[in-house]
């Protein structure tokens, strides 16, 4: 019997990062199907997101994200350049956003694919692994291929089915608050939401109570 989980997921978020290629693992070793559901970010969602918060919470964001990269061995690097463009002084969020867009866009045309959770992972190995211009020359389109995927065809859909792709961009936030949280990274498995990136042995566990077995 092979179980099913979603994964809701953004491309900003370095917990995100942190989480799924552990899911990825899981998936690959356990007759479990993750299907990665992008969402956009708070800073397409709640641009005053980071405006409004404690003025110590980007220093110990960064503090714990690095440790927990460190912890289970992970690269890790800071984006560049970020997904949202945003002033870090001011933590204003620019209006214009030529990255999160596409590649929030790239991920649901995946989805549709069922590759979405193997594209995420190789993308996000660019972004937060410590990769430099991950937007430019064949970074993407190598991603796009280790996850058997074509970025030509992707990114035409991205374009062609811009409108109906964030219908269901938005659905997916929508399924992510019905199953009982808001946040990202969430893994839903069985109506029951797992948020973070330090729940996976928990997800896991419940997982086994409900006959997960390996493959």
């Amino acid at each position: 019997m092979t179980l099913t989980a979603d994964l809701f997921w953004s491309f900003r978020s370095p917990y995100s990062y942190l989480c799924i290629g552990r899911y990825r693992a899981l998936a690959a070793s356990h007759h479990v199907e993750i299907n990665l559901r992008p969402v956009y970010p708070l800073a397409i969602r709640q641009p005053d997101f980071f405006e409004r918060n404690h003025p110590n919470w980007l220093s110990y964001t960064m503090r714990d994200m690095i440790r927990v990269a460190q912890f289970h061995g992970i690269p890790f690097g800071p984006p560049r350049p970020d997904p949202i463009v945003q002033n870090v002084t001011t933590r204003e969020i620019a209006a214009e956003q030529p990255y999160i867009y596409r590649l929030t866009r790239l991920g649901q045309a995946a989805s549709r694919r069922g590759r979405s959770l193997a594209f995420a992972h190789e993308a996000a190995q660019l972004i937060w692994g410590g990769a430099v211009d991950w937007h430019l020359g064949d970074h993407l389109a190598g991603a796009a291929r280790r996850a058997g995927l074509d970025l030509a065809d992707l990114d035409a859909e991205a374009v062609r089915d811009a409108e109906e792709l964030d219908t269901e961009i938005a659905a997916n936030q929508v399924a992510l608050e019905i199953a009982g949280h808001w946040g990202v990274p969430t893994l839903v498995f069985d109506g029951e939401p797992f948020f973070g990136q330090d729940r996976i042995a928990m997800a896991r566990w419940r997982m086994e109570q409900k006959g997960l077995q390996p493959r």
